[in-house]
């Protein structure tokens, strides 16, 4: 699985902020061999705004993103996933489709970025945050590969 291109997707329920933040880290840190995906069991519809900002203030694309729902990635012509994580302690505990391929399952928790109240500095702060918790997980799953994600 080390020499092809190793897919995940990466779950939470709004689809909106730990997801979008995770899928875009892992596509930016993967060197190439990894491709990241991102859905919600209940997506709200649109990425959260801070998210966007903090990725474009790391260096990142922020373009391209959308809320969208897991389903899309359990009919048959979606990308075979290897990996599947949930973000969020709510998408964990749900009711996953089947995913094509039987991936491996990993849940790494974060705490929620979007329900931080405050000032717009203040919410962004939380932005930051959780990015950089989610930043040292990814480095730490893709130092240790897809194999052993659960030991991230």
């Amino acid at each position: 699985m080390t020499d092809s291109m190793i897919n995940v997707l990466v779950l939470c329920t709004g689809n909106s902020a730990r997801s979008v933040l995770g899928e875009a880290l892992i596509n930016h840190l993967g060197g190439g061999r990894w491709r990241a995906f991102s859905a919600g069991s209940n997506p709200t519809g649109k990425v959260n705004p801070l998210s966007l900002e903090v990725l474009a203030e790391k260096g990142l694309p922020a373009e391209g993103y959308r809320s969208k729902s897991w389903g899309e990635f359990a009919l048959p012509d979606a990308p075979k996933m290897d990996l599947v994580i949930t973000v969020c302690d709510n998408a964990a505990g749900e009711v996953c489709p089947i995913w094509p391929g039987h991936p491996s399952k990993v849940h790494m928790g974060f705490p929620d970025p979007a329900a931080a109240e405050g000032s717009h500095e203040e919410r962004l702060a939380e932005f930051r945050k959780v990015y950089s918790m989610i930043e040292a997980k990814v480095r730490r799953l893709i130092e240790l590969g897809p194999e052993r994600a659960g030991e991230a």
